[in-house]
């Protein structure tokens, strides 16, 4: 036995011959570059919102309380559509002015210079990846973000040994459909059941790596959860079977690394 977190668990290791993860929040510190993108669109288009209520203005996004984004994975609504909602959903929470396709458009200039502008690696990614390779084990990432998209944002955070195996343009869908962890799966050339999938997201990524025949890991950054309708119980987590790491340290850990 050893220690993950404050809760005694078997280590992985041995069981595991590959890890798929999740790139936003995961490997990729994509909250913080939210945060610098939503700064630069109020500077321009939420201009008299008080600093103290930025903040709000970063969690309503995060939190995406319509679902727009899981739209979007599940086939119902392009990029633009839920990117475009979100921005008027804050523009008419917040107080701004309605967003039409040619506002919408320039809206999206500057959130997304300030937002690629700021990708980095989470601290602890590197890390991982070294210890991962000095074991002989299979990685790559599987993704609810177009490939393309993801392979460059992995690439500008340092990250490119990180193959990008799975976006949601691969199938037309994302998680937590199991098709996309048995795609991921059969690109990194293990088998599901000896295949770890760790992201940020409890339902769509552990319980959904889980509920596909993967070994589930809900990342749980102190600080970090998304709150709303997300469900972000550590306790019920484990439960149903996930395993729960506050770190990709503690990851490591968990693989007996």
């Amino acid at each position: 036995m050893t220690t993950v977190g404050r809760t005694p668990v078997t280590p992985l290791a041995g069981v595991v011959d590959g890890v798929l993860f999740d790139v936003d929040d995961t490997l990729v510190t994509t909250r913080a570059a939210f945060a610098v993108a939503i700064d630069a669109v109020c500077d321009v288009y939420l201009p008299h919102l008080p600093d103290d209520q930025r903040p709000a203005v970063l969690a309503l996004w995060r939190e995406d309380p319509d679902g727009h984004y899981r739209a979007y994975t599940r086939g119902e609504l392009t990029f633009d559509e839920q990117r475009m909602r979100r921005a008027n959903q804050l523009q008419e929470r917040f107080g701004g002015a309605p967003l039409d396709d040619a506002g919408y458009r320039a809206w999206l200039s500057v959130f997304w210079s300030a937002f690629e502008g700021a990708w980095q690696a989470h601290p602890d990614a590197a890390g991982l990846l070294d210890r991962l390779e000095a074991a002989g084990i299979a990685y790559g990432a599987l993704s609810n973000a177009a490939t393309t998209l993801q392979t460059s944002k992995l690439a500008a955070a340092g990250l490119d040994r990180v193959p990008m195996l799975v976006g949601v343009d691969t199938l037309g869908v994302g998680k937590p459909d199991p098709r996309v962890f048995v795609e991921a799966c059969r690109l990194l050339g293990t088998a599901p059941a000896r295949t770890l999938y760790v992201g940020d997201e409890l339902d769509v990524d552990a319980r959904g790596g889980c509920a596909a025949g993967l070994v589930g890991v809900w990342l749980d950054r102190p600080g970090e959860r998304r709150g709303g309708a997300h469900p972000e119980d550590p306790d019920q987590a484990r439960a149903s079977g996930v395993h729960v790491v506050r770190s990709l340290t503690e990851l490591g850990d968990l693989l007996g690394l």
